[in-house]
């Protein structure tokens, strides 16, 4: 059943707060929507303009839920918090990952060792953090000291959709795909390659991979496949999951970081091979940085990934 606006409303401003609150003020907002729509339809309107008309006048469900909570927005102002702290998170989300990743991909250009190059990019990331933090709440600083408008205004069309409960059969599916796709990849570059020669084609990963480096792999992929079907059948995350999926990330990670630092994850005459058709020492050193950024952006993700969902679960009882 598709939830109404005045449940999507309801659910995005009773989310954030306290669980001993959230029934009370769940039924205190459905009472007086309730109230406030009828009385619109008795004098003639219609019940989704009503309903339209009054969920806008009640206002962003975050200042809302604020209001509940008797937790105050004064970091920037009421007026502006909300805006700002959306905008910031977004912009921390995305501007020190390029930071970090160019940096990286120039360090490697300019020889310097691993080291260099990932202290380098870290200090160059938490720099980009720093700034974009302070820049931003300056910039809210003086629109809120100066009244100007940032032309930022709430709709009922920004409500989230509600959330439904447990985990659905095209998880399962699309989960277990990813696993079977990736290695069958690795089956077919072992046994068929990829890359078209005059010879034979050639395979990406180091054959000295196989059968050990390769099958602990499978195992964690198998790992992988096997919680997807328990999450599954649970019907729901929980936090023995999300930790469980944080251990096969991190071996995941640890297995090809070792790889690729050891220099035995790319197939040393498939390297040869992109050489001599015109790829250069330093597009090597790209290759390696670029190849790291993301082993580790999707192991990271993965396992954020995975407490996210189980943070959800716990907030859907």
């Amino acid at each position: 059943m598709t939830a109404t606006l005045t449940d999507r409303y309801i659910a995005a401003t009773v989310k954030s707060l306290p669980p001993q609150l959230q029934a009370e003020v769940r039924d205190e907002l459905q009472g007086s929507i309730a109230d406030a729509v009828e009385a619109r339809t008795d004098q003639g309107e219609a019940l989704d303009a009503a309903e339209r008309a009054v969920l806008t006048d009640l206002g962003d469900p975050g200042v809302l839920a604020a209001g509940y909570a008797d937790r105050p927005l004064h970091l920037i102002g009421p007026r502006y918090y909300l805006t700002w702290w959306r905008l910031l998170k977004l912009l921390l989300a995305i501007v020190p990952a390029v930071a970090f990743g160019g940096v990286a991909i120039g360090q490697a250009v300019a020889g310097a060792g691993i080291g260099q190059i990932i202290a380098e990019s870290i200090s160059v990331a938490m720099t980009v953090a720093v700034h974009i933090a302070f820049w931003t709440t300056l910039v809210f600083f003086v629109l809120e000291r100066t009244g100007a408008d940032t032309g930022v205004r709430w709709s009922v069309d920004q409500l989230p959709e509600e959330p439904q409960p447990g985990t659905g059969r095209t998880d399962l599916i699309g989960s277990l795909v990813m696993v079977a796709f990736f290695a069958g990849a690795l089956l077919w570059d072992r046994f068929r390659g990829f890359v078209p020669t005059e010879s034979e084609p050639l395979s990406i990963i180091h054959p000295g991979l196989w059968p050990w480096g390769i099958g602990v792999l499978f195992l964690l992929m198998a790992a992988e496949a096997a919680l997807a079907i328990a999450v599954y059948a649970r019907g729901t995350w929980t936090t023995a999951f999300a930790w469980i999926n944080t251990a096969i990330a991190v071996s995941v990670l640890s297995l090809g970081i070792t790889a690729l630092g050891r220099g035995v994850l790319f197939n040393p005459e498939f390297v040869d091979f992109a050489i001599d058709n015109g790829v250069d020492a330093d597009a090597r050193a790209v290759l390696v940085v670029l190849t790291g950024i993301v082993i580790a952006g999707v192991s990271v993700w993965d396992a954020t990934a995975g407490w996210l969902k189980a943070r959800a679960a716990r907030r859907a009882r």
